[in-house]
């Protein structure tokens, strides 16, 4: 193991990249593994000119794993409680040249985390803003998960208290898309309970301590995998996805009805077109419908 580690520290040590331009640079860090940084995130936490963090105490040990020294370099916190103090010492570094990088404590920054308000204002005075892409939970448990990727929806956090979270799941569930969203591992059964309200058959994948030794992904439906999660919850860091919800029997009424609001307004293409979208159903079979109830008004 300590060969391993005097490897490492040997490969980030031997990294020579040219300083980076004046910009701030978002570094994603690994969500477990530390060997999942990417080379040109130590290429710009070993050359930034300043370094910033979510907490700074998880940037040091992650630079200390790499080998990558502080050599005297100004660390800025950057989170919740500080960002409107913390925020105009950035904007002043990188006005006079200066490269800063910024690092949450795992995964890419600005994913359900302080720096959006970072990157807006930067770029609303027209400094450079720059992406090192990298580990993400999200994109983690959605490659593993066995859902649909075509279409995905991040939505956070869910509200802690019972109330806002129905009226939060009510928010996306009918949405075609794939929905992920991040919750502490021992709230993963209110959050259960609420969907089965809405609908217990939903396909639902949980993923725990992606990347690390005791990983672990969890498929089923939502009522379903609430019987199978203990009374306490879970333990680690958790990801949980929807599947979109099923395809639902649509009755002819339904569609004549919002033909009938559109048909006396619009084009038959154009009013069959955007009835299909709204129900998700093939375009020619609803243009077909609209024809027949032309023919059929007087």
């Amino acid at each position: 193991m300590a060969d391993k580690e005097t490897a490492a520290r040997s490969i980030a040590l031997s990294i020579s990249a040219a300083p980076p331009e004046a910009a701030l640079y978002l570094v994603a860090t690994p969500i477990g593994s530390a060997r999942d940084i990417t080379l040109r995130a130590l290429d710009v936490l070993n050359t930034a000119d300043v370094l910033a963090a979510e907490d700074t105490r998880t940037l040091r040990h992650l630079m200390d794993i790499h080998g990558i020294p502080l050599r005297g370099r100004r660390m800025i916190a950057y989170h919740d409680h500080n960002a409107d103090r913390a925020r105009p010492g950035i904007i002043e570094a990188l006005r006079a040249g200066l490269s800063v990088a910024y690092a949450s404590d795992a995964g890419t920054p600005l994913v359900a985390d302080p720096g959006y308000r970072l990157a807006r204002d930067l770029a609303q005075e027209g400094l450079v803003v720059r992406a090192l892409p990298g580990p993400s939970a999200a994109l983690a448990g959605l490659s593993v998960s066995g859902l649909p990727s075509d279409r995905f929806l991040f939505v956070g956090f869910p509200p802690a208290t019972q109330g806002a979270r129905r009226s939060w799941i009510a928010g996306w569930a009918e949405i075609e898309a794939t929905v992920i969203t991040f919750e502490s591992p021992r709230r993963v059964r209110q959050l259960l309970e609420n969907m089965c309200e809405i609908d217990p058959n939903r396909s639902t994948v949980i993923c725990r301590e992606l990347t690390k030794k005791f990983e672990e992904v969890m498929r089923g439906t939502a009522g379903g995998l609430l019987e199978a999660i203990p009374p306490e919850g879970l333990r680690g860091e958790v990801v949980v996805l929807f599947d979109r919800p099923a395809a639902k029997e649509r009755d002819e009424g339904d569609l004549r009805q919002a033909l009938a609001a559109l048909l006396p307004e619009l084009p038959v293409k154009e009013a069959a077109a955007r009835v299909a979208a709204k129900f998700d159903l093939p375009r020619r079979d609803i243009y077909a419908l609209a024809l027949e109830m032309k023919k059929e008004t007087p």
